[in-house]
């Protein structure tokens, strides 16, 4: 009896010291908020004022999980993110009772072929097995998720060597690639070194694909998979300038010289980032610093363009030099927006003879980094507009066969990278769902240096929540999942590997409900182009 005696006194005792205290923070606010002369709200409303701002900030998280349908929220939804996680953490793409895509909304379709191709058929390179670590779901209740991984040995679905993709075939060194998917560009400074580590030993594990370092240069981390590297070359020329901010002919051959450096891009614009890279000071450690040639820990603001760049021979010119100096395949990274300069670039190409190996055209919608809203919702075409435009204009001028397309933009799954490859994509980037695979929660904080989870920080506090032996497993089976799909639209579509599927295979079907070919979408959509130009 004293016992429950003394603990209803400490637990009353408990509720009176809560209650004090809630009374003193209520009068404090009273008393402050009233005063302050910058919200209008908190001097009429002090209390009320402070719980609408906790529930403005909550704001996105409580619409991602408890409003919003699966299909809403932008840039991805909540379906999007799991069609992502599920790849990478379970290796699976199966859903139960139908789609929940809206058909009555105008978009792409793929033409499936009534004799499709057997597994047999399909010309796919399963020759070397792959070590990877797959969940499996023990139990799923209502506060808690019970699952356990386990070591598995799987297929890795490449492409074979006949259908290889070949960036460069003109130069000394050649870069091939057996799979249709890469990482896109993004810095180390953009992300912590703990997921650029994860995601160079996933894809170094998947075989077959490249990671971009995009333009913060290259670092020790993006070595650690032994993936091919695609070398970013961006107007802040980090990596390959000198103390004075100036390109470096030497600087550039050490990484020439580099074996796993197979290819680089001029990044001339990139959809979300127009304005040129940005990276707050915080994040710009003194490993960062040393990595770029700056100094350590002040905000980065690239420039929008390279100085030394005021017309297309200009840019054509830097391209030849790096083409001869490296004897490596010389790309670009571009919006298509203006399609007189497009026209004209294209014209001067073909009347120099001088090219690049590859265009990366990235979608107006595209972008992992932070920017002004003027910039990232109006500036360039989005991807499956421009992608068709950059692929005539290229066949125009007799120069598609030897310029490969690398797509770039919101291309996370299977279907989505299908319709690219229709479209006029060799190749395509994928940034975001790369970050999704490595534990990224769309926490939309990736300018802050306050990632949650740890990927788009160098918080050590931070990025200790990201562990590089777990989260590298998910982008490898993210990786070889990504591609089971693209073989099994292959095989629907009746054709013996994907990068078979062509304009010819793909259907767009309008607001009105009418049914256009690919080829008619795109005539229509070019033409149009042309005669307001």
């Amino acid at each position: 009896m004293n016992l429950l005696w003394m603990i209803q006194v400490i637990v009353n005792t408990i509720f009176l010291v809560l209650f004090v205290l809630l009374v003193f923070f209520i009068l404090y606010l009273l008393v402050t908020d009233r005063k302050q002369n910058q919200h209008s709200i908190l001097r009429n409303f002090p209390v009320l004022g402070r719980v609408r701002y906790f529930f403005e900030k909550i704001g996105p998280e409580i619409r991602q999980y408890l409003i919003q349908s699966d299909n809403e929220a932008t840039p991805f939804s909540r379906k999007d993110y799991l069609d992502v996680v599920k790849a990478g953490k379970y290796k699976t793409r199966i859903g139960g009772f139908g789609s929940r895509r809206d058909f009555t909304q105008p978009g792409f379709y793929l033409q499936n072929s009534i004799f499709p191709k057997e597994a047999s058929e399909l010309h796919i390179d399963q020759s070397q097995k792959i070590d990877t670590s797959i969940y499996k779901l023990d139990k799923e209740g209502l506060f808690d998720r019970d699952e356990h991984r386990e070591s598995s040995t799987v297929d890795p679905y490449l492409l074979t060597d006949e259908h290889a993709v070949i960036l460069g075939n003109r130069r000394a060194h050649p870069f091939a690639v057996k799979r249709l998917v890469g990482q896109s560009g993004m810095s180390y400074g953009a992300l912590g070194k703990n997921a650029i580590t994860a995601l160079s030993n996933g894809l170094g594990m998947a075989a077959g694909t490249w990671m971009n370092t995009g333009e913060g240069g290259l670092s020790e981390h993006h070595l650690k998979g032994k993936v091919d590297i695609i070398f970013q070359v961006g107007p802040g020329l980090f990596g390959v300038r000198d103390s004075e901010g100036h390109f470096s002919d030497a600087e550039f051959m050490r990484k020439a010289e580099n074996p796993y450096i197979r290819a680089f891009e001029i990044k001339l614009a990139q959809g979300a980032k127009t304005r040129g890279g940005h990276v707050e000071a915080e994040k710009v450690t003194e490993e960062i610093a040393a990595i770029r040639n700056v100094k350590p820990y002040t905000t980065i603001n690239s420039p929008n363009r390279f100085t030394f760049m005021n017309d297309n021979h200009d840019l054509l010119k830097f391209i030849a030099k790096l083409q001869q100096m490296s004897g490596k395949p010389v790309g670009f990274k571009m919006v298509v927006g203006n399609l007189d300069m497009l026209y004209s670039l294209a014209a001067d190409m073909k009347a120099t003879g001088i090219y690049p190996d590859f265009i990366t055209v990235d979608g107006g919608e595209s972008g992992t980094g932070a920017t002004y809203q003027e910039l990232e919702d109006t500036m360039g075409l989005p991807l499956f507009s421009a992608l068709p435009i950059l692929d005539l204009v290229l066949k125009e001028n007799g120069l598609r066969d030897d310029i490969k397309i690398i797509a770039s933009g919101k291309l996370i799954t299977p279907d989505k990278v299908a319709i690219a490859i229709a479209l006029g994509a060799d190749l395509v980037n994928v940034a975001r769902a790369m970050m999704m695979s490595v534990g990224c929660i769309m926490a939309q904080q990736c300018h802050t240096n306050d990632c949650p989870v740890g990927v788009a920080t160098t918080n050590p506090d931070r990025e200790k929540g990201l562990v590089i032996e777990e989260k590298q497993y998910r982008v490898t089976n993210y990786m070889i999942s990504m591609h089971e799909g693209l073989f099994n639209i292959a095989a629907a579509c009746g054709v013996v590997s994907p990068t078979d599927i062509t304009v010819k295979h793909l259907l767009y079907k309008t607001e009105r409900g009418d049914i256009l070919t690919g080829e008619q979408y795109v005539n229509r959509m070019y033409r149009s182009l042309k005669e307001a130009v």
